[in-house]
């Protein structure tokens, strides 16, 4: 069954998320289902996302959910723990990192206020498995003044963004943008309405290939 086919098709807690949003979560999702793996969600909501992802990916996943509300301590359940505090406090995320351990896959649905999605970003991006996911949804507040949003407005998460596309081809730079560890940890940025998902992983030397039908002959060129 499709993750879609699960959210047309729940009978459980109330789940709330945005029609265009699931063939991205498919897209960078499905290689997780069945295996053992660790799933943070930041947002709890009304707990139905919880029981959602635990369907998704199987009886080896373990399902994290963060919220500052500490009504959501009754969503847990077998596979699915939950944790008080805010997103923006390093020390609370760094505490459930402690407790858990690497997550493969993060989920921010938290305040969307830009600086929480900024700050939860700097700290848990670097901490992300380093074959792991990292998305962001409902960036659509990300031009929005009440949630510190703006068009083209400095400090949103959509400019920060822009900057890591920057890090993510510094080396074809010539040197005006340094490489740093997002260009070393990350092999691509993917954007959609209202979501940027990161996909991490390790770097092998770039090659440029030539083949030649004639010659069968691979011809590599180290730039």
């Amino acid at each position: 069954m499709t993750l879609w086919s699960e959210f047309l098709n729940n009978k459980h807690r109330t789940i709330n998320k945005w029609k265009h949003y699931f063939p991205a979560y498919e897209e960078h999702f499905s290689r997780y289902i069945n295996r053992p793996m660790l799933f943070l969600e930041i947002g709890c909501g009304r707990g139905g996302s919880a029981q959602m992802w635990k369907r998704y990916f199987g009886p080896h996943a373990q399902i994290v959910g963060l919220d500052i509300n500490p009504e959501c301590k009754k969503f847990e359940e077998d596979q699915i723990e939950i944790r008080i505090g805010s997103q923006s406090d390093t020390a609370f995320l760094q505490s459930v990192l402690d407790e858990f351990g690497t997550p493969d896959i993060v989920l921010d649905d938290g305040s969307h206020r830009m600086s929480d999605v900024v700050e939860t970003f700097r700290f848990l991006y670097s901490r992300t498995a380093n074959d792991g996911v990292y998305m962001v949804e409902d960036l659509h507040t990300a031009y929005w003044d009440e949630y510190g949003g703006g068009l083209r407005r400095e400090g949103t998460f959509i400019e920060l963004c822009k900057g890591l596309i920057d890090e993510l081809n510094a080396d074809w730079s010539r040197e005006k943008q340094p490489p740093t560890d997002f260009t070393r940890s990350t092999l691509s940025m993917h954007f959609y309405d209202s979501i940027v998902a990161f996909e991490r992983g390790h770097h092998l030397p770039k090659k440029d290939l030539r083949i030649s039908g004639k010659q069968n002959l691979i011809q590599s060129f180290l730039r």
